[in-house]
């Protein structure tokens, strides 16, 4: 899809959205009539604000879970289960899991376009200028237990690293005016990009036993993630291209989802005025769970306990039966639109 057809759609999605619409609602308690309006096919919470009980108390609409409920609206991701389509600001999934790199996705989803050659450079030179660990840091990690969870250890660290940074910590700098300043902002973008792979491979190193790497800044972000996660005593150690290129594209392809379980804990957290790596340790928790990002693990646990194709069959039986959970299937977006 190119630029003229993402704008088009765009127009039209306005245009539509600019149509009179509304909701007419009675209340059988009072026979009070009510008139609310839709836009982008949703009625807004405020306006339930006017429907009162006989005795003069709000009505409040019940939703746990959040089944029918959104609290923003964003260009940045746009999913129809359905029709098995995932789009980052208007572009299709295939066609960036296809062209582009993590990093290319990540500008995208940041700044809304597509980086030229020269935006691509500065980019990708900014984020790998903060991948080093300090001292301190570095300890945080080795003084956790031999066997301790990486995603534990993970959560940890981004509590840890806000206190490493006052500048931009609203509670030390006097408000939440630092979420104001676009280029301290930024910084933060940079170095959450550039550190997250370091600290998770060295995470990950410490639960095997072996010593942390050093981020090579002369490779590309996912060939340099893979290279701290597996050299061992290589001088030229460099990861195999298809690996790599593997994991760019998962990358890619877990960079966006809407408001899931974790990107609604970061605006939750966020809007309290807490720090930048604060909120990510929240979001993070969040992704540890076996309901949300968890799962993945849960189906590397899964199939090693299926073993062997043979035993694929007698699996899914169970399955259906209610005897065992199928895992990293049946996401929450597209079990309620299937």
């Amino acid at each position: 899809m190119d630029r003229i057809q993402r704008i088009n759609n765009q127009v039209t999605s306005k245009q539509c959205s600019n149509k009179k619409s509304s909701l007419s609602v009675t209340d059988n308690r009072t026979g009070k009539a009510y008139e609310f309006p839709i836009t982008n096919n949703h009625i807004f919470g405020s306006d339930l604000l006017k429907v009162k009980s006989p005795s003069g108390e709000v009505t409040r609409y019940y939703d746990p879970g959040y089944t029918n409920t959104i609290c923003c609206t964003s260009t940045i991701g746009y999913i129809d289960g359905d029709k098995g389509i995932l789009q980052y600001r208007g572009y299709p999934i295939e066609q960036l899991a296809e062209k582009s790199t993590f990093t290319e996705v990540a500008y995208l989803l940041v700044h809304g376009e597509l980086p030229t050659p020269s935006q691509y450079e500065t980019w990708n030179k900014k984020i790998m200028s903060h991948t080093q660990l300090d001292v301190p840091t570095n300890n945080m990690i080795t003084s956790f237990k031999y066997d301790a969870h990486p995603m534990g250890m993970l959560v940890s660290m981004l509590a840890g690293i806000s206190t490493s940074y006052a500048d931009q910590n609203p509670a030390l700098q006097g408000g939440a005016g630092v979420y104001k300043d676009e280029q301290l902002v930024n910084k933060q973008i940079y170095r959450l990009l550039g550190k997250m792979p370091t600290i998770a491979s060295a995470c990950y190193r410490h639960r095997i036993g072996r010593e942390p790497n050093q981020p090579n800044s002369n490779l590309s972000y996912v060939d340099n993630f893979l290279y701290m996660m597996d050299r061992n005593n290589e001088n030229e150690y460099k990861p195999h291209p298809k690996l790599v290129r593997a994991m760019d594209i998962l990358f890619i392809l877990y960079a966006e989802h809407e408001l899931n379980c974790s990107t609604a804990a970061v605006r939750h957290l966020a809007s309290s005025g807490v720090d930048i790596y604060t909120c990510m340790s929240g979001a993070t928790s969040a992704l540890y769970g076996p309901l949300h990002g968890g799962a993945n693990e849960a189906v590397l646990r899964m199939l090693e306990e299926i073993g062997t194709v043979e035993n694929i069959p007698k699996f899914i039986a169970d399955v259906k039966a209610k005897k065992r959970r199928l895992m990293g299937f049946g996401h929450r977006v597209y079990k309620l639109l299937s």
